[in-house]
């Protein structure tokens, strides 16, 4: 039996399909620009010999329904699902469940209607996500289907930690509290670093740092998110590669004021313009090194400024979580960039982390340990894996 997971975006559909024994990625890929003559299929497969296969196509696709159905068609050609009857469930990722989702759930129309009241606090995701969800069902008939939320990790947080310090009546009436986001991801990595530890989730106390265009960090205190730095959007906390993060809220007033920006310009230019890329011009890591090699003094602020901020939090964690058993890193930069580990890490020696720094720069992409032998709190590097989380997230709502 094999699992099908699909993350919907505005104008893409990415996928992966588990066969269920084993966990073994049977295809995978993505069609983006959906609703342009040039939209590109990427599809990848594991034919009957077992050997790995890779397709390029370019189509003209005009909506979610018939990218899906191109998948569909692709899944089928190759055998990779030679028959619906195969498909055990299909799982969605949303990323706003809000108050109401605490869980992966089985779909159904009262959940539908749910995500789709929740549009206002993601509303360049959810209806992404619904087009996929509804494609889905019509394609999919009689099969189970499941929403796992980004969100949802996180509703094990104190009030004290995901309520804001404003008026009562804003949160009762119009939910506005923190939500934290990217926790499919934090799950993840949380429990494969407690098994590393040879530890049970349910007895870990982590730090988990999801750094890649969007970043975010969490607390987690036996097995249960505390704390995390995203709020009632992706906007707050880390530095990220557009994203502003922490911000005084009166720089807002004085945009608005001095400059006449209107809301829209100021969400731009906080969501779009800010970061990594308003600080040096590039939100790419990796040019960022390189600008900094040839001396360009904009990208060595830009990365002072952002591994500042990461340590601080980890700093604020430890003191939320008192007693800590590992950093984790992961991300496209947490998983790859030794450098930002290192500037991150230093200076924490008297706070019971340190590092390895052999291990910390080893050519190598597997889960490791990069901290020093007898540091007290251990530094590990996990790639994340959310389509897996997902998949049996939803083989186990599913049951």
């Amino acid at each position: 039996m094999k699992v099908l997971v699909l993350n919907a975006g505005s104008s893409s559909i990415k996928f992966q399909l588990f066969e269920i024994a084993g966990w073994s990625v049977v295809a995978s890929g993505s069609i983006s620009r959906i609703g342009e003559d040039d939209a590109l299929l990427n599809f990848r497969w594991v034919d009957g010999k077992g050997q790995s296969q890779q397709l390029d196509q370019h189509h003209p696709i005009a909506s979610h329904q018939a990218a899906l159905e191109r998948v569909v068609a692709q899944l089928r050609t190759t055998g990779a699902l030679a028959d619906l009857t195969e498909l055990h469930a299909v799982g969605h990722r949303v990323v706003h469940g809000g108050e109401a989702f605490h869980v992966p759930t089985l779909l159904d129309e009262d959940v539908i209607d749910a995500i789709r009241q929740m549009i206002p606090l993601a509303p360049l995701h959810n209806p992404a996500h619904l087009d996929g969800i509804l494609v889905a069902r019509e394609l999919f008939p009689g099969v189970p289907q499941v929403a796992v939320f980004d969100t949802a990790f996180h509703q094990t947080m104190p009030r004290t930690a995901y309520r804001y310090a404003i008026p009562d009546a804003l949160y009762r009436e119009h939910q506005v509290r923190r939500y934290g986001f990217h926790g499919t991801s934090h799950a993840y990595v949380g429990k494969r670093a407690a098994a590393m530890l040879g530890r049970s989730f349910d007895r870990s106390n982590l730090i988990t740092l999801h750094l890649g265009n969007g970043a975010s960090a969490t607390a987690i205190r036996n097995g249960s998110s505390v704390d995390t730095s995203m709020g009632m959007t992706p906007l707050e906390g880390l530095v990220m590669g557009t994203r502003c993060g922490d911000i005084d809220p009166a720089v807002l007033l004085y945009l608005m004021q001095h400059l006449e920006m209107d809301h829209q310009q100021i969400d731009q230019l906080l969501n779009r313009q800010s970061g990594l890329l308003g600080l040096c011009g590039v939100n790419d890591m990796r040019e960022i090194h390189r600008r900094i090699e040839t001396g360009d003094a904009k990208a060595e602020l830009a990365l002072g400024i952002f591994c500042h901020r990461l340590k601080k939090y980890i700093g604020a964690y430890m003191a939320v979580l008192g007693d800590v058993h590992a950093v984790v890193f992961t991300g496209g930069i947490g998983e790859n960039d030794a450098e930002t580990r290192t500037r991150t890490c230093a200076g924490l020696e008297r706070m019971g982390i340190e590092l390895d720094e052999a291990a910390n720069y080893a050519e190598t992409r597997s889960e490791r340990m990069i901290s020093a032998a007898d540091s007290p709190v251990k530094v590990l590097v996990i790639p994340t894996n959310e389509e897996l989380e997902i998949a049996q997230q939803t083989v186990e709502a599913v049951g």
